[in-house]
């Protein structure tokens, strides 16, 4: 029997090391993980979309994506034909956004984030001493994010907000924890809840994942 493929799409500037603990059964599905690239200049998302699929070798394919890459694989499902989307702590149309995001996109307050912070995870982690919760949470940034480009960040920001899907794919298969702060449940419909499940549930809920996800990818 021939093995389901499986590409996973890591959250905003977050590399495939936050499927380190994902393991799907290998005599069922074949794994593969996709990476950030950099975006060229005012480079819509479609666009994006097009040029990473461009690393989809494989016919019918699953596609999985953690928060923005979420909905970067929801614009890639567009332009190819794929067996299922998944998506995990993420959202399914700008409708499903925070009020906070919803503001940010209104008064272009992005454009002021601090992208140049991302940049030095490493810095902040060093003198972020006497805080053990920020601490922790520093050196998972420190770990986890591989894009450090202010291009890309800047960019990833602003493509997010501005979104334009108003209206869901009923086809997308939603999981999102139930304690989400970045994109909290009250705003969503139609998703499987994750108890306790916080936005980074992908590294800390990762057993519910391997025991659950292997039934959801092949399940009509």
């Amino acid at each position: 029997m021939d093995r389901i493929p499986v590409y996973f799409m890591p959250g905003m500037a977050a590399s495939p090391k936050i499927f380190e603990n994902i393991k799907l059964p290998e005599d069922q599905f074949e794994v593969i993980f996709l990476e950030w690239c950099l975006p060229f200049d005012d480079e819509s998302i479609k666009d994006y979309a097009a040029r990473m699929v461009q690393h989809i070798t494989h016919q019918n394919p699953v596609l999985i994506g953690v928060s923005f890459g979420g909905v970067l694989v929801q614009e890639m499902a567009e332009i190819i034909k794929v067996r299922k989307v998944i998506i995990i702590s993420s959202v399914k149309c700008n409708a499903e956004f925070p009020r906070r995001m919803r503001f940010a996109k209104k008064t272009h307050i992005y454009r002021l984030f601090p992208t140049r912070m991302m940049q030095r995870v490493d810095w902040l982690a060093k003198i972020a001493v006497g805080n053990n919760v920020i601490t922790r949470k520093l050196q998972l940034y420190e770990k986890f994010l591989s894009v450090r480009d202010k291009k890309y960040l800047d960019w990833a920001f602003k493509t997010i907000l501005l979104w334009d899907r108003a209206v869901p794919d009923a086809k997308v298969v939603h999981i999102h924890g139930d304690n989400d702060e970045v994109f909290p449940p009250k705003y969503l419909k139609g998703y499987i809840p994750v108890n306790g499940g916080t936005h980074i549930m992908i590294i800390n809920k990762f057993k519910w994942i391997n025991e659950n996800l292997p039934r959801i990818i092949v399940e009509d």
